[in-house]
């Protein structure tokens, strides 16, 4: 205890060493992964990757965020929702392939954060991206007892549920199936992870085939001009519900980064990252706006349930029996989506024990299985919890601005990576650009959220394009200078094209959604930073310090004491000291 308290009374000192530390992408693939032990198993290829990150992404959107959305926030338009969605996800996904490709560790967002901007962006986006993982997984599993209720032709979704008078509304219904379906998972993800891609792989196919029949089937027994018209046309909540839907359903591409998680398991990463993270995004796109427009068709918004959606709507057009295919389709591909995203959120806590940022048994890899054994068990509890009693739209919204805030992150750190770290531009000059891309960004987006004359988000606009432009001129002005006698430098594996554009377009957009959200989910979110920047002061890093400050300098002393003790050293030790 006396030494703990020593080591607080540090506490300034460490974190003036710690907080802009980095580490290269060397050291993250060899001397830090090393921490885990045993090295994870290279047993995927290029369609697993595909599959898991569609089953990751497909369970969850359209029966979980559909439903809701198109009732409450965006009507018949949720299907422009899921492009606005689609479009932004897709450009940060872009990020993350760069990103992966030249970082192939299992730490996605976090690894990626801490080469570029240090440790304590690298942890905090980390703890965002596990509490997105875990709440999410706690809502899809809730999500499942809902459509194998209906599967089995119960009419009431919560009927599997076990309420408790007392508790307040929103965590007093028991869902013990959730809980069972959690934790069946974590042992199966525990067991293998090329057998879990295996899994997923056939549950995937039959979900995609599932996803073909509703779609035929939903726009055979809809009447599109009447839903899409009566009872008050495409857009009854105006552009901004649509704007305001893009935002909710941005919690339904959560599972593609889940792909850059296994960068350490594939075989190939240089090819296979790029084809299963940007072909997964494109695939999911387009089958979640058909979805969606489906299920308009199909039902009047104002008329579409809550829970289990897609299962009422076919029985109100009197397809009861399509009811319960459909209830056993979405919960298979609930199933997929658990599965996917279980798999990544243990690989993330494993990297961020490695950078002893939480402590070191979480990132310790199991020498037969190959896989983050007790990561996996310790977020499975986790998740397992928070399935029993939470419910859905409690949620939902704190994860998409959890899941936004990291993006928004990643896409700073591929332009200041780039354009800084390995390219010529001055820190300062990328700096600078980052910060009028962000400031624009947030005065669009606080002009659109008080509601003022469209002149100014032209404005807002207009300035973002420019400064993009402007950085974009300024930076091949200084490669074409830099390189004007040299030979071109040779291409790297896999890069984004267009640059920055991509990555400037996803810092605006991912701004922008952010702020659409309720007051209330940035009430919770401070909350979260708070703790988890409460944790890293009083314990994390503390840790860090003591496991890379100081273990230099043991490390320092072991190597002099090893050359002094070897005799084939004798004669450049006398040379060194005398």
């Amino acid at each position: 205890m006396s030494k703990y308290f020593h080591s607080l009374s540090q506490t300034p000192h460490r974190l003036k060493s710690r907080m802009l530390a980095t580490w290269t992408p060397d050291q993250e693939l060899n001397q830090v992964r090393r921490r885990s032990g045993a090295d994870m198993k290279r047993k995927l290829w290029w369609f697993d990757l595909v599959s898991l990150g569609v089953g990751g992404m497909l369970g969850v959107g359209v029966f979980v965020t559909t439903g809701p959305v198109a009732r409450d926030v965006s009507g018949p338009a949720v299907f422009i929702s899921y492009m606005v969605a689609g479009f932004s996800a897709l450009l940060s996904s872009l990020c993350y392939t760069e990103f992966s490709v030249n970082v192939p560790v299992a730490g996605g967002a976090f690894s990626y954060l801490r080469v570029t901007f240090g440790e304590f962006i690298g942890y905090f986006g980390g703890a965002n991206i596990l509490l997105e993982y875990v709440l999410s997984n706690a809502a899809v599993a809730r999500s499942f007892t809902e459509y194998m209720c209906t599967a089995f032709g119960v009419s009431d979704p919560n009927a599997w549920r076990i309420k408790v008078n007392g508790l307040e509304k929103g965590y007093n219904e028991l869902d013990f199936p959730a809980v069972a379906l959690v934790l069946l998972l974590t042992l199966c993800i525990c067991h293998s992870t090329k057998e879990s891609s295996m899994i997923n792989l056939v549950m995937t196919v039959f979900h995609v085939i599932f996803f073909g029949f509703v779609i035929i089937a939903g726009f055979c027994h809809g009447d599109g001009a009447k839903a899409l018209v009566e009872p008050r046309g495409l857009t009854p909540y105006g552009v901004r519900g649509v704007v305001n839907g893009a935002t909710i359903v941005y919690f339904s591409y959560i599972g593609y980064d889940t792909v850059s998680t296994l960068a350490e398991e594939i075989q190939n990463p240089s090819f296979s990252l790029p084809v299963g993270i940007i072909g997964s995004v494109s695939v999911v796109t387009v089958l979640y706006c058909l979805m969606s427009l489906v299920l308009c068709i199909m039902v009047p918004y104002n008329e579409i349930s809550k829970s289990a959606s897609y299962a009422v709507a076919f029985r109100r057009v009197g397809w009861g029996w399509a009811g319960n295919v459909v209830g056993a389709g979405a919960s298979l591909g609930i199933v997929a989506s658990l599965l996917v995203a279980m798999l990544g959120q243990a690989r993330y806590l494993c990297v961020i024990g490695r950078a002893r940022l939480v402590p070191s048994w979480l990132a310790k890899v199991h020498p037969s299985t190959g896989t983050p054994l007790n990561a996996t068990l310790f977020l499975g509890l986790c998740t397992a919890s928070i399935a029993l009693f939470t419910d859905l739209e409690i949620v939902m919204e704190l994860i998409s601005l959890g899941t936004l805030c990291v993006f928004y992150l990643v896409a700073n750190a591929l332009l200041y990576r780039k354009y800084t770290l390995t390219g010529q531009n001055a820190p300062l000059h990328t700096l600078s650009f980052l910060a009028f891309l962000s400031s624009s960004a947030l005065a669009f987006s606080l002009w659109w959220k008080l509601n003022k004359p469209w002149w100014g988000l032209t404005l807002f606009f207009s300035i973002a394009i420019a400064v993009t432009a402007f950085f974009q001129y300024h930076t091949s002005s200084i490669s074409s200078s830099t390189n004007k006698n040299l030979l071109p430098p040779s291409p790297s594996k896999w890069s984004v094209p267009f640059m920055p554009w991509p990555p400037a377009i996803s810092v605006f957009l991912n701004l922008f959604l952010m702020t659409t959200l309720k007051t209330l989910s940035f009430q919770r979110f401070a909350i979260w930073t708070c703790l988890v920047t409460l944790f890293y002061v009083l314990y994390g890093v503390h840790r860090t310090y003591e496991a890379e400050e100081i273990g230099r300098v043991d490390v320092a002393e072991s190597h002099v004491t090893s050359i002094r003790v070897q005799p084939e050293k004798v004669d450049s030790i006398q040379m060194v000291i005398p």
